[in-house]
C-alpha cells in the first residue's frame, strides 16, 4: 500500500473516533505548552540576570567595610567604620588597577517643587562614572572643581527624572536633597535592575565632598560607605584582589590570624555564578514540563493499544485480502505522529500566546525563541513514533486467523 493511502487511511481512522484523537491530542499540547513556557520563562530570566550583570560593568572588584565573620560580611553601620578615603587613594597605586571609586551612600528624599520621592544618594569622585562605564542622556559629568569647590551639583538617574519632572529635560533645574538645593548637573543613561533587583537608575550622584558636608554627615570625616575598583582590561583579577587585601590588611594593622574587618567581591565570579544558575534553572524548568510530554506519550501509547484491540477484527480482514505486516505498521505509526504533530503545533501557539500573556499579566520578562519551539516540535513527534511503536508493531504481527476469529 502506498504511502498516500495509509495517511488517508489513518486520517480516516482518527475522525472516525475524534474524541478520543482530541483527548489524547490534549495530553501532547499540555506537555509542549509546559516546554515552552518554561523555557521561555528560564530564558527571560537568564536573559535579565546577564542585562543586569553587563549593566554593573567589567573588570570590577567592590570592597566593602565591616567585620568579616563565618563567610558573612556585616553591613556598613554595624561595625566599626573600617574603609577611608586613604584606603581608596593606596589602593590605586597597585600597578593592576585602572580606577578606583569610593562612594558615600544613603537613601534620602528628592524633592522638585511638590513632588517628592525616596532615592539612593551617592557621593562620588570624578571616577565613578570610567569605572561603571555609565554614560550620559545630556549634561556633564562631575569634575575635580566640583569636588574641590563643594559645589551643590547632582547628576540622576532616568527614573528619579521622570518621578520628579515627568521627561529628561532637566538640566539647571533645581531638585532638594534633604531640603538642600542642587543643581541637575546631568542625567544618566538608563542601567535597569542590578543583581538583587536594586532600580540603579533611582539614583543620584552628588560630589562626595559635598555630600560628606551637607546630606551624608559621618563622625568618621575620611570614611566611605564602600568602593568600586576596576581592574585594568586583561589584568588578572585573582591576583589584584590578593595585592588588595594585603594592602587594606597591612595598612590597618591587622595581625597574622585575625579576621579581615573589609570584604572583597568579584563581580566576575559572582556573574559567573549566576550565569550557571540561570541555565540551570532554565534546564530543571524543562525538565518539569518535559515529564509532562512524556506522560502525553505513555497516553498515546495507552489509546493505541486499546484501538489495537478494537479494531483488531479489522486488521485481520485487512490482512486476510493482501494487505502487507509493514501496511498496518505504517498506518498506526502515522496514526500517532499526526496526534503528535497537531498536538506539537497547538502546544506551540499555545505556549507562545501564554508566555506573552505572562509576560504582559506578570512584568517578567519571557523569550521565545526558535530553537526552544523547533525543539518541542521535534520531540512531540519523536515521541509519536517511539511511542507508537510499540501499539504498531503488535498490529502488524498479527495472524490474520487469530485476528479473525476475535468477535
Amino acid at each position: 500500500m502506498k504511502f498516500n493511502a495509509c495517511f488517508f487511511e489513518a486520517c480516516s481512522s482518527l475522525k472516525y473516533n475524534s474524541l478520543r484523537t482530541s483527548l489524547t491530542i490534549l495530553g501532547v499540547v499540555i506537555g509542549v505548552m509546559a516546554v515552552i513556557i518554561m523555557l521561555a520563562v528560564g530564558k527571560g530570566v537568564q536573559s535579565e540576570v546577564n542585562d543586569s550583570i553587563s549593566s554593573i560593568g567589567s573588570d570590577l572588584l567592590v570592597i566593602f567595610p565591616g567585620l568579616q565573620n563565618s563567610g558573612r560580611v556585616k553591613k556598613p553601620g554595624t561595625s566599626s567604620v573600617t574603609l577611608t578615603i586613604q584606603d581608596a587613594d593606596a589602593i590605586s597605586e597597585i600597578p593592576e588597577i585602572y580606577r578606583v571609586a569610593p562612594v558615600i551612600s544613603k537613601t534620602l528624599q528628592i524633592q522638585h517643587r511638590d513632588v517628592n520621592t525616596s532615592s539612593r544618594v551617592n557621593g562620588v569622585t570624578p571616577s565613578y562614572h570610567l569605572v561603571r562605564e555609565w554614560d550620559l542622556i545630556s549634561g556633564d559629568f562631575i569634575s575635580d572643581q566640583d569636588i574641590r569647590s563643594r559645589n551643590r551639583v547632582a547628576l540622576i538617574g532616568t527614573t528619579v527624572a521622570q518621578e520628579l519632572f515627568g521627561d529628561f529635560d532637566v538640566l539647571e533645574k533645581i531638585i532638594k536633597i534633604n531640603n538642600i538645593p542642587f543643581r541637575v548637573l546631568g542625567v544618566l543613561e538608563k542601567k535597569g535592575s542590578s543583581i538583587t533587583g536594586r532600580d540603579q537608575d533611582n539614583s543620584v550622584f552628588v560630589p562626595i565632598s559635598t555630600a560628606r558636608q551637607l546630606i551624608i554627615r559621618s563622625r568618621f570625616p575620611s570614611s566611605v560607605s564602600y568602593m568600586i575598583v576596576k581592574v585594568i582590561k586583561g589584568g588578572d583579577q585573582q591576583f589584584t584582589e590578593y595585592q588588595i587585601k594585603s594592602l587594606l590588611r597591612e595598612r590597618h594593622r591587622l595581625r597574622d590570624g585575625e579576621t579581615n574587618d573589609f570584604s572583597v567581591s568579584n563581580l566576575t565570579d559572582i556573574a559567573s555564578t549566576a550565569a550557571t544558575a540561570t541555565r540551570a534553572l532554565t534546564v530543571l524548568l524543562a525538565s518539569i514540563a518535559g515529564v509532562s510530554l512524556l506522560v502525553g506519550g505513555i497516553g498515546i501509547m495507552n489509546i493505541m493499544l486499546v484501538s489495537v484491540t478494537e479494531r483488531t477484527r479489522e486488521i485481520g480482514i485487512r490482512l486476510a485480502i493482501g494487505a502487507k505486516q509493514s501496511d498496518i505498521l505504517l498506518q498506526f505509526l502515522i496514526e500517532a505522529v499526526i496526534i503528535c504533530a497537531l498536538g506539537g503545533l497547538t502546544g506551540v501557539v499555545l505556549g507562545i500566546s501564554i508566555s506573552w500573556l505572562i509576560s504582559y499579566l506578570v512584568g517578567i520578562t519571557v523569550e521565545v525563541t526558535l530553537g526552544s519551539i523547533l525543539i518541542s516540535f521535534f520531540i512531540s513527534s519523536f515521541i509519536g513514533v517511539f511511542f507508537g511503536w510499540y501499539p504498531a508493531k503488535k498490529a502488524s504481527r498479527m495472524q490474520p486467523v487469530d485476528a479473525l476469529r476475535i468477535e
